[in-house]
């Protein structure tokens, strides 16, 4: 049977003129900044919100990632946030009343050398101290999960196991975002769409609003949250953020019949690959080197991404590239997010995520709206404060978790 989807919420063609002054000013309005809208309204009661984006709602990069969702992080803190994110995934569609097409069909993230044999193992055993569902899987196995893996040993990399998370899967992203807007639009919040942000104001070292396209607007808070932006936005409060902006890549197949049972990842040849809802592969590959905000990148990065996807699925030979895109994406030296607070009173930062920023959605907006409520962080984004790049204290996932999509 045909699951019949919804058409798009009337909201998105609601573009109320914004009051001269909000108690909360969200900057940013994807999965993040909507999520934090909702919670703000739903957990902590303020509903005074409203989300300024430049462009049109979900328009940015939670409309252009590959939608894989998992929790299996190498360390504690890494494991925290995006277990928290993964426990409210399950329950998502039923709180916000939507469908987001959540299909728990589990992650393989495939080791081929020795070292990530090893990586994989340990990455295993800390996910079960942390709570995690976690499975190290021999070749056999892995390719009990997914028929159409090659495992031949004469592969340039042959697989010789497997990480496996059951619990995680896919969703569908604009649907994420648009549940999330219907909900935070339903408990009062404005959603203002063309409405580009162009400077902070600041008196005594306290925010107290913004300047826009659509005239100034005084804030109590103010919250950025633009996933590939967020440097630039900081530097309009004076704040020079540790992140570099790159495009990551991705493409999509024209539509094939169910083939791809889970989402497999790798991260020596750096391709991962689902199968959407609709019957489209959906793949995607690493950053590419340079930095930029452009929503295309080198062909040569899909070029070394299909020729790994074709040793790994031979099957796919017989598909076709429908289309490619990029997104921008904000890394850190420790390739984990800046959650909390600034050194300017009452500014707030979401940001640097990377390649994971989508999976958090859910776990990112709770922990997020209770920083921006308390004023003070919550205790699953405290370890990702500003500060630990000063302290030293960094939470280090850079080839600790495999591809970090």
């Amino acid at each position: 049977m045909t699951e019949v989807l919804p058409e798009h919420p009337d909201f998105l063609w609601r573009n109320p003129e914004p009051r001269r002054r909000y108690q909360v000013l969200i900057v940013g309005g994807g999965g993040h900044g909507l999520a934090t809208a909702y919670y703000l309204a739903r957990n902590h009661g303020i509903t005074d919100v409203a989300v300024l984006e430049r462009g049109w709602l979900a328009g940015g990069n939670v409309a252009r990632n590959t939608t894989v969702i998992r929790s299996n992080y190498l360390w504690p803190e890494s494991a925290g946030i995006y277990e928290q994110a993964l426990k409210l995934w399950e329950g998502l569609e039923q709180d916000l009343g939507y469908p987001l097409l959540f299909s728990q069909r589990g992650v393989l993230n495939l080791a081929h050398t020795p070292q990530d044999v090893r990586e994989g193992v340990r990455r295993v055993y800390a996910n079960r101290l942390s709570g995690v569902d976690a499975e190290w899987l021999d070749p056999v196995q892995a390719k009990q999960v997914c028929p159409i893996l090659n495992i031949s040993p004469e592969l340039r990399y042959p697989v010789l196991g497997a990480t496996y998370q059951p619990r995680g899967g896919i969703a569908k992203h604009d649907h994420v975002a648009w549940g999330f807007a219907r909900a935070a639009d339903a408990l009062g919040v404005d959603l203002v769409q063309h409405c580009e942000v162009t400077g902070i104001d600041i008196h005594s070292g306290r925010v107290t609003g913004v300047r826009t396209t659509r005239g100034e607007i005084g804030a109590e808070k103010l919250a950025l949250c633009a996933a590939g932006h967020s440097s630039v936005l900081a530097a309009m409060a004076g704040l020079r953020l540790p992140i570099q902006s790159h495009p990551l890549q991705a493409l999509v197949s024209d539509l094939l019949e169910p083939v791809q049972p889970t989402v497999v990842m790798s991260n020596t040849v750096h391709v991962y690959v689902s199968q959407a809802h609709k019957g489209e592969l959906v793949m995607g590959a690493g950053i590419d080197s340079y930095n930029g905000y452009g929503q295309r990148g080198g062909l040569h990065v899909i070029e070394r991404q299909m020729a790994a996807a074709l040793e790994l699925f031979p099957v796919f030979a017989r598909a076709h590239v429908l289309r490619t895109w990029a997104g921008t994406v904000d890394v850190t030296p420790d390739a984990s997010a800046i959650l909390g607070l600034t050194p300017v009173a009452n500014l707030y930062l979401n940001c640097g995520w990377g390649t994971g920023g989508f999976k958090a959605t859910p776990g990112a907006g709770w922990c997020y709206a209770h920083t921006i409520a308390h004023d003070e962080p919550h205790p699953l984004a405290a370890p990702f404060a500003l500060d630990r790049f000063s302290t030293g204290a960094l939470v280090d996932e850079h080839g600790a978790a495999a591809v970090a999509h």
